[in-house]
């Protein structure tokens, strides 16, 4: 008898242990539970690879970064640095030692280390935070970034600094746009680029673009890609916009600029005859060649880059076209082979963002990787090394050969938690939208979807998302903050249209959106809607809900005042507009709607009034969750403030969700996970 009471109990435990395992539907808190890895280095050698980390850290309500290594074929992965201060921007010293930016000291500074082992050590202890560190070997110095004010020196940066600080007044004067940009204001200083001797403590950082007043890198996304050192050490390229007055508010026109590094100025503008954008100078591995990145049409953000590539430092220049399968893509992260007989770099491709590899004098394409989001790359011999993520797992380092074949996961640091989490599988369609043509949608399926249960008559609601951009793409990626698997987790299936005007589908399906924002992706979107029900028939199209941002913001305004609007029982809107004519007197970017909306709203005021949701407030009845953020100057707060507005005066059910501290998008870890109890609550409470 005590035997089998033993027995029952044993079984009893065993399985409450087996049930406590078992997997559950995939969250925010998963998805903020997921190691980041980010920024891997090759070292010297070609033996290891260094990368970075990230922890969330829910207590301190930020993420934690930490400095991690392997070898080259993914063996002997372990940490290699640890401090709650957070290590960043790792690159190799040329005798192995990895040199990266810490906080450890209160500020940020370049520390360094030895893989081998042994402790951190401190080698900048400069007055103002360092960025965007590289490594020029062939001037045995550390590049990196500070913001000074212009024509003047470290030291007299700090002494003004203190002295505004110490000020009893509060008002800040400008005379010129760019007064704001994307979640700060503008304080007279710029980014500027200095060197200094690598481990030469004593010396002072040279400032290589003296008097300069601009950013380089650019702000806010620009980094360390946008600036390069010649081969013989004596010149340093970079990226700016260097334009009189308010100039930069409207225009496109980044440029590429020489400068002596020895800091005397002088810089000399290599791009003048382009008035588009044009980026990211990279060298050939001997010197003697240079590659950049540069658009055709000036004040579009969204133009298609070509690679320009040019003898150095005088040789004529030509151009590669990224062309793929009859499509016009837009290359980035441009990498050169050790024979400098090919370029590498990554597009956006049906969904995708593949791996592509151009031949340098003849323009031949390849595809070496299709699957996934591609970025990171790097040479490791006969191998590239790049970060891959997908819509099933975040970032792991991966490997192929530079014919494309043998494809390998080198890292598998979230494997253990992601089998933890139930998740939908994707499935990629297509459909003829607008004008007949082909358009790509991807569906998640439910976590607990099963041919048999979908055959046995049971359906799950409809979550239809919708991309910013508007150029931008739901595509196979996995995505920190519009993750269809945490709407899967919350019991829905998602549809994600790559309507018009979305990228990875050849330049001129981008360029169809311009003028066009609520006529030709309305009609993907209703089209896809539609195609998706047809095709998943366990999709219950009597619920379906609908979110989106940014340019998804604005389309939740617009869907809402026409016929398509009454699809829904629900709606999400963050950061979306609801008048385009103030819209424009409220953003910091004019390229961006003078370009879509055709000009300036006094000279062209149909582009601004054809398709603005404010015109069709009288329709709204749909519920409306409304986000903003206090810190958004592209989609500035009074825009959700007035939508939220119309919703309540009209009488249509509404919650407002409003983040002071937060910009576009929503980052601080709890504000994340209160974003999506909110909105994962108010979507499921009107669809059921």
């Amino acid at each position: 008898m005590r035997r089998l009471l033993l027995i029952c109990v044993l079984a009893a435990l065993t399985s409450g242990a087996a049930l406590a395992e078992a997997p559950h539907p995939f969250s925010v808190h998963d998805m903020l539970a997921m190691d980041r890895l980010g920024d891997p280095q090759i070292s010297p050698d070609g033996k290891s690879v260094v990368f970075t980390l990230r922890s969330t850290d829910l207590e301190a309500n930020r993420g934690l970064t930490d400095l991690w290594i392997m070898d080259v074929d993914g063996a002997n992965v372990r940490r290699l640095t640890a401090d709650p201060a957070g290590d960043w921007n790792p690159r190799y010293a040329p005798c192995g030692h990895v040199l990266f930016l810490s906080t450890r000291s209160g500020s940020s500074q370049v520390w360094y280390i030895d893989p081998a082992g042994g402790e951190a050590q401190q080698l900048t202890e400069l007055p103002l935070d360092v960025s965007n560190l590289e490594v020029a070997p062939q001037l045995e110095s550390i590049v990196f970034t500070m913001d000074v004010y212009p024509g003047m020196s470290v030291a007299e940066t700090v002494d003004r600094d203190e002295e505004l600080a110490a000020a009893k007044t509060t008002g800040m004067i400008y005379d010129e746009l760019m007064f704001r940009h994307w979640d700060h204001w503008e304080d007279g200083k710029r980014s500027h680029i200095f060197r200094r001797g690598i481990f030469d403590l004593e010396a002072d950082p040279i400032d290589m673009t003296p008097g300069l007043d601009a950013d380089t890198p650019t702000h806010p996304w620009g980094g360390s890609e946008e600036y390069a050192v010649s081969a013989d050490g004596s010149v340093l390229l970079f990226t700016a916009k260097v334009l009189p007055g308010s100039e930069p508010a409207w225009s496109t026109d980044y440029d590429l600029y020489s400068v002596p590094t020895d800091g005397s100025g002088a810089w000399t503008c290599l791009t003048e005859d382009n008035q588009a954008w044009d980026t990211t100078p990279t060298f050939s591995p001997k010197g003697d060649a240079l590659a950049w990145m540069a658009m055709a049409r000036a004040g579009f953000e969204a133009d298609r880059f070509a690679i320009k590539v040019s003898g150095w430092p005088n040789g004529a220049t030509r151009t590669l076209d990224l062309i793929y399968d009859g499509l016009k893509l837009s290359p980035r992260g441009l990498l050169w082979s050790a024979d400098a007989k090919t370029l590498y770099c990554t597009a956006d491709y049906l969904g995708q963002n593949a791996v592509f590899a151009i031949g340098v004098d003849d323009g031949r394409v390849k595809m070496l990787v299709r699957d996934g989001n591609n970025g990171s790359l790097q040479l490791a011999g006969k191998k590239l090394l790049y970060m891959k993520n997908h819509l099933r797992s975040p970032n792991e380092i991966y490997s192929v050969g530079l014919d494309g074949k043998g494809e390998k996961r080198l890292t598998h640091i979230n494997d253990e938690k992601l089998a933890a989490t139930l998740m939908g599988e994707p499935d990629q369609f297509s459909f003829q939208g607008w004008n007949g043509e082909k358009v790509y949608a991807y569906v998640v399926k439910p976590y607990d979807w099963t041919p048999e249960a979908a055959a046995s008559g049971k359906t799950w609601p409809v979550a239809f998302l919708v991309h910013g951009g508007p150029q931008g793409s739901f595509g196979n990626d996995f995505h920190y903050r519009w993750n269809p698997q945490a709407y899967v987790g919350a019991g829905f299936t998602t549809v994600a249209v790559d309507f018009h005007g979305s990228t990875g589908y050849g330049q001129e399906f981008t360029d169809a959106i311009s003028g066009h924002w609520g006529d030709r992706p309305l009609e993907d979107l209703e089209k896809g809607l539609d195609a998706a029900l047809v095709r998943y028939g366990w999709m219950d199209g009597k619920r379906v809900v609908a979110a989106g941002a940014s340019y998804g913001g604005y389309m939740i305004n617009w869907m809402h005042g026409q016929p398509f609007g009454k699809r829904f029982k629900a709606f999400v809107c963050h950061d979306g507009n609801l008048d385009e004519r103030m819209a424009y007197y409220d953003t910091e970017e004019l390229w961006f709607p003078e370009w879509e909306h055709g000009g300036r709203p006094w000279d062209q005021d149909a582009g601004y009034q054809t398709h603005n949701p404010a015109d069709y407030v009288q329709n709204w009845h749909v519920p409306t969750l409304v986000v903003h953020g206090g810190l958004d100057y592209r989609v500035v707060d009074t825009q959700g403030l007035s939508t939220f507005t119309a919703l309540r005066r009209m009488g249509v059910p509404a919650r407002l969700l409003y983040y002071p501290d937060e910009n576009h998008w929503v980052l601080q870890p709890n504000n994340s996970i209160q974003w999506h109890n909110e909105v994962m609550d108010w979507l499921t409470r009107w669809s059921e």
